[in-house]
Parts: C-alpha cells; sequence; structure tokens
C-alpha cells in the first residue's frame, strides 16, 4: 500500500480574479516543442484563475469584466482555474477520499472485475507500471446514468454528490463561454446536448516516485468532451504545453476547480477556442497523489463540426465533423476510454 499522504502546503499562492492576457494570437496549427528540450522541463508561470459566481454577478461592469477574462482565458490558454464555484469544500473531499479507498483498500481481485472487456462497459479498471505510464486508475460513467462500485459503500453516495454539484457548474460555464463566443446563452448547451451529455469521471492514483518506473505518471495527450474538470488532493505532477509551444506547471490551489478545454469544442468553434496538450509527471513527489478529472462531453450520439458561426471564406472548416460516439470508438477504444482522435478530424490546408 502506497504511503500516506503529506499535509497541503500552507503557502500557495491566493487566487485573483483574472490573471494577464498573452500576446501571441491563435493559430489552427498544433503547438510543438523542441526536440532539444529536457523530457520534463516546464516554467513555472501563472494561470488564469476564473471567479464563477462574477461570471453572473448582477452588477454589470463587474460581470463584464469576469466574461472579459473568461473569454482570454479560453481563447489564449485553453485552461484555468475556477474558484468560488458554490461546490462545497467537504464535498470534494468526500469525492476525493472515496476514490482514495477504493484504490487503496478494495482487494484487486474484486477492482479486476472491472478490467477492459466488453465493449459496452460503463466501469473500466486498470493499474499500470512502466515507463511510459505510472498509474491505477477508474474511469465510470458519471452521466445521464451514474454507474460506480459498491464498495467501499461511501464511495458511490461521496462521488454521486460531487458529480451532481459539478453537473450544474458545468451548465452555467456553458452558458457563460457562450456569451464570451458572441453567442446566446444556451448555445453550447444545445449544441452539445449538455443535460444528455456523457460524462466520465476518470480518478488516478499516482504513485510516490520511489514506487514507480519512470518520471512518467501519464504521457502526453488531449482530452476529447466540451470541458475537462480536474481536482486533487495535492498540488502539483500536472504541466500543460501552452498554444505557444512551452510546457509549464499546472498548480491548482486547495478545493479549486482546474478546467481544460476539450476536443469537441475545439471541433465546434472551428479552432477558436482549442484543447491542449497536457502530461502528468511522478518522478520528484515522494507521495501518492490522487485526483478526478470528469470529462464532460456532448450526448454520445451527437454529431459535432465546426458550426457556421465559426466559418467564413478567411476561415474555411479546419475540421471533419463526427458524432461523439465515432469519436471514442476510433482507433478500435471503448467509449468509457474516453481517448482523443482530435489529430485525425484535422483538415489539411489545400496544396496551391
Amino acid at each position: 500500500m502506497f504511503q500516506p499522504l503529506e499535509p497541503l502546503p500552507s503557502n500557495l499562492p491566493a487566487p485573483t480574479f483574472c490573471r494577464r492576457r498573452l500576446s501571441s494570437v491563435h493559430t489552427n496549427t498544433t503547438p510543438t516543442y523542441s526536440s532539444q528540450e529536457a523530457p520534463t522541463a516546464a516554467a513555472d508561470e501563472e494561470i488564469p484563475t476564473i471567479d464563477y459566481f462574477s461570471l453572473f454577478s448582477a452588477d454589470t461592469a463587474h460581470r463584464s469584466k469576469a466574461l472579459d477574462c473568461l473569454s482570454a482565458a479560453c481563447e489564449h490558454y485553453g485552461f484555468f482555474n475556477l474558484v468560488n464555484h458554490g461546490i462545497p469544500d467537504g464535498v470534494i473531499d468526500g469525492a476525493l477520499s472515496g476514490i482514495a479507498d477504493f484504490f487503496e483498500r478494495t482487494p484487486v481481485e474484486e477492482k479486476s472485475k472491472y478490467k477492459k472487456g466488453d465493449p459496452g462497459a460503463r466501469i473500466l479498471w486498470d493499474a499500470r507500471c512502466h515507463a511510459g505510464e505510472n498509474r491505477e486508475h477508474l474511469k465510470l460513467l458519471a452521466r445521464p446514468t451514474f454507474h460506480c462500485p459498491p464498495n467501499p459503500p461511501f464511495f458511490r453516495e461521496a462521488l454521486g454528490e460531487y458529480e451532481s454539484r459539478l453537473h450544474e457548474v458545468k451548465l452555467g460555464l456553458a452558458r457563460a463561454m457562450s456569451l464570451t463566443l458572441g453567442q446566446e446563452e444556451s448555445y453550447i448547451e444545445d449544441a452539445f446536448e449538455l443535460e444528455l451529455g456523457f460524462d466520465v469521471a476518470a480518478m488516478n492514483h499516482y504513485p510516490p516516485n520511489f514506487m514507480s518506473k519512470g518520471t512518467m505518471g501519464l504521457a502526453e495527450h488531449t482530452d476529447p468532451g466540451f470541458i475537462v474538470s480536474l481536482v486533487q488532493d495535492m498540488d502539483g505532477g500536472l504541466q500543460i504545453l501552452t498554444h505557444q509551444g512551452k510546457w509549464i506547471n499546472v498548480h491548482i490551489p486547495p478545493h479549486a476547480i482546474l478546467i481544460q478545454l476539450g476536443d469537441q469544442l475545439e471541433l465546434l468553434t472551428n479552432g477558436k477556442y482549442k484543447s491542449h496538450i497536457h502530461r502528468v509527471l511522478v518522478g520528484s513527489y515522494k507521495t501518492r497523489r490522487i485526483s478526478i478529472g470528469t470529462l464532460h462531453g456532448p450526448s454520445i450520439n451527437k454529431f459535432v463540426a465546426p458550426t457556421s458561426e465559426f466559418v467564413d471564406d478567411t476561415h474555411p472548416p479546419a475540421y471533419r465533423g463526427i458524432t461523439y460516439s465515432e469519436a471514442l470508438e476510433a482507433n478500435d477504444r471503448y467509449e468509457i476510454e474516453v481517448q482523443s482522435c482530435i489529430e485525425q478530424l484535422r483538415i489539411l490546408p489545400a496544396v496551391v
């Protein structure tokens, strides 16, 4: 069993209303980094912090400022820390504690019942320990129906409460993001049919470095869906490749939620709002870490393609349309695996 978790540091920086805006412009190209760069090298930089309640403030000027900050975060970063989101600290802590107990107390024989086998499975468990990946993970369908292992008994209740409250936050962000795109509040919610959205909770147990084989907890990738919401029980480990091609360390204040834009939002907006490459490291951490990332998707059969609002003569469609189910099943994957296929959907520019 992994060693007990050390307490969270008390000197984490306090969140702010809105961080600075990057100056570089958005492109429809995939960011790259130098082959000479060390595999896990990254810089410590501030990332945007968005106050959720400010997005719905009755004060028009205050709300407008918050929406401007959200717009800049989505277009120039593709991720941000969300604070003042209304989910009680105890609900987040309960969900993290529940999944920690599942990983550390449930016998392997019982967890192995959920290993990959049935293409229609709604719960998936696995554990990997090699140079490219060091983690144990559990994925389960959170919405439109909730699936969860029965043990430990309080885990189902704790995670269900967290996902229920997170659903409301997701809908609120969809409405606010719609406004930042110059559309009606219901635009994203309708385009993705979010009330019936295929949401998958992906929970990870990263080992301490002395139990890992290499520095990588999870190799670089992007995520499908509308957005991904992430909470974890200690800070550190996550690195993101910015749209400007620079790896940065991501620090999440206690009980804040990291929001990352998903592939399907990139498709819908024809690349105006982009998903991003990220990875997880274990090499410098002496204790185990727990995270819950929920991938909030469109309804499973929803067809997503660049819409007319983001296509014109100077911005032709940059992606092929596809249903969410087809996207998740690409490359012989199961829906519950929620793997990206964004690179296969890009339309290469015509050669003149």
